[in-house]
């Protein structure tokens, strides 16, 4: 879990981390979620369709996850930023682990980034692919 990945956005801004999930190129628009909890429900939400989705939260996957938070019967988002990146799940409803979730549905995830320069940015220039 420790291949490098790259975020770079069309004004040229790059950010660096590593790779986990499935190991791909993905392109779409970058857009930020502040939740606390509920990082299944965001992976599976329609609305989020075709977008990069970052998680401020710093760790995400602790809780591992299962059928019962999923929105939808699928996962809609084209890809994940994170900061920390779990590789384990501890929850009793926990079926499998976020990591294998989202290999499982070809969902790339790019962590160790720093989420808060990254929302800063957005904020700052607008939307951005």
């Amino acid at each position: 879990m420790h291949r490098p990945a790259i975020l770079a956005l069309e004004d040229g801004r790059v950010f660096n981390g590593r790779a986990a999930g499935a190991i791909t190129r993905r392109g779409g628009e970058v857009v930020f979620n502040t939740s606390l909890t509920g990082y299944q429900e965001v992976f599976t939400d329609p609305s989020y369709a075709g977008q990069i989705v970052c998680l401020t939260y710093p760790h995400i996957g602790n809780v591992g996850a299962n059928l019962d938070d999923e929105e939808s019967a699928k996962p809609h988002i084209e890809s994940l930023i994170v900061r920390e990146f779990s590789q384990v799940a501890s929850n009793w409803r926990s079926t499998e682990t976020a990591h294998l979730y989202l290999n499982r549905h070809k969902i790339p995830v790019i962590w160790d980034v720093d989420t808060r320069a990254l929302v800063r940015h957005i904020r700052k220039v607008g939307a951005l692919r």
